[in-house]
């Protein structure tokens, strides 16, 4: 089933809102669980679920207007994140990750943006953030050269933004971001998991491919939410500081998705399960069990969801993300994920051997929310030591 059948009217065509990207999600989230056995056994999201969310502008959810895009706020990315995410993570990985991409595409300086959709408004891009490239300086530009990873749904890509420095010597200057088109790269096919396994997150390299000096990002102006890019796209959204607690909480909505569906399965799984001639669900352990992991996960979802909001008001009023604002954003972030792998992990412990099978669909969304909770964004110890630095200082104890 294809979403191209559910919703052919000439509205699809405009840029939506927020209510129309809700139902369209909706829509297309049970075309997405009867596709997620496919796209795990390809190693790659279906061209048809791609076809889907571009059609139904769920990529270019935060694209620029001015490109066909209906600038909408994180906060309604991540809702739409969690309507997949319960049903397919791997699907609903790519989808958001691209959402992603176009916003950060929208901060590089105004040609690049014409470069990447001017002529395709539907160009999809999908990025490496760790600064392993090394960026040589040229007449008009940059020669890039390096062998990126984790680059999900490169497959499906038509642009690629890269993190790197600019080494002179034994100098270096970064981390920053270079976007190229991928046919400047070879894709590596090396992505062989035990989760996330559909998001095709291959390598790339590259070797000394030109990078015209308007495709160069300043990572410091990224982090601050003030790249050149916001001078032509003045709504908030684009004014995100990356890598702040905002940006990552699209992590933490997947999870909170992936550990919704684990619930779910769970809760079919158990209702009718007997063993040994016992009830499993009449066991007050059980019930223990289903209210104190649906708790978390509710819990989970409130966190993230009220201290995204919170931050984006702050954005929206052009107050200056302070460290402390940071710490908590990322603590609460991280920690929303916690509770979401903890409650998974109690249910899947307590599914008996029928949750073993490959062919169920339980442990492919245990496995895949244990993928995206081990995303360095979400991890806990490093958040959790960061936040518990800036308050015991804040309250007067000695720098460390």
């Amino acid at each position: 089933m294809s979403l191209a059948v559910m919703d052919a009217s000439p509205a699809l065509h405009r840029a939506p809102q927020r209510e129309e990207l809700l139902r369209r999600a909706r829509a297309l989230a049970p075309v997405l669980r009867e596709r997620a056995a496919h796209c795990e056994q390809l190693r790659r999201v279906p061209e048809e679920t791609v076809a889907d969310y571009v059609q139904a502008g769920l990529i270019r959810a935060t694209q620029p207007a001015r490109f066909g895009g209906s600038e909408i706020g994180w906060d309604v990315l991540c809702e739409i994140s969690q309507i997949l995410s319960a049903e397919c993570g791997s699907q609903a990985w790519i989808q958001r990750i691209m959402a992603d991409h176009a916003q950060m595409v929208a901060t590089f300086p105004a040609q690049a943006q014409e470069d990447v959709w001017a002529r395709q408004n539907d160009a999809l891009i999908s990025a490496s953030f760790d600064p392993v490239g090394r960026a040589e300086r040229v007449d008009g530009g940059f020669l890039l050269t390096g062998r990126h990873a984790f680059c999900s749904g490169v497959d499906h890509a038509h642009w690629l933004v890269c993190g790197g420095y600019i080494v002179e010597g034994e100098k270096r200057d970064g981390p920053h971001f270079f976007l190229v088109p991928k046919r400047d790269g070879a894709i590596i096919d090396d992505w062989h998991t035990m989760a996330l396994s559909g998001t095709g997150s291959k390598s790339f390299e590259l070797k000394r491919a030109f990078v015209p000096e308007h495709r160069f990002l300043d990572g410091a102006l990224a982090n601050k939410g003030a790249g050149p890019g916001t001078q032509v796209n003045t709504s908030f959204v684009y004014r995100i500081p990356r890598g702040s607690g905002i940006t990552t909480s699209g992590f933490t909505a997947l999870a909170v998705g992936m550990a919704q569906g684990v619930l779910r399965e769970w809760l079919d799984l158990t209702a009718t399960r007997k063993s040994r001639g016992l009830q499993i669900a009449s066991q007050p352990t059980t019930q223990e069990i289903a209210a104190r992991s649906s708790g978390e996960i509710a819990a989970a979802e409130v966190l993230y969801l009220s201290t995204l909001r919170n931050a984006l008001a702050q954005v929206a009023r052009g107050e200056d993300f302070t460290p402390g604002d940071r710490a908590t954003a990322k603590r609460n972030v991280a920690l929303a994920a916690q509770f979401c792998v903890t409650a998974a992990t109690r249910m899947f412990n307590a599914a008996g051997g029928r949750a073993l099978f490959l062919d169920g669909a339980l442990q492919r969304q245990y496995r895949n929310l244990l993928g995206a909770t081990s995303h360095h964004a979400l991890y806990w110890e490093g958040s959790a030591v960061e936040y518990g630095k800036y308050i015991l200082e804040a309250h007067g104890a000695p720098a460390s």
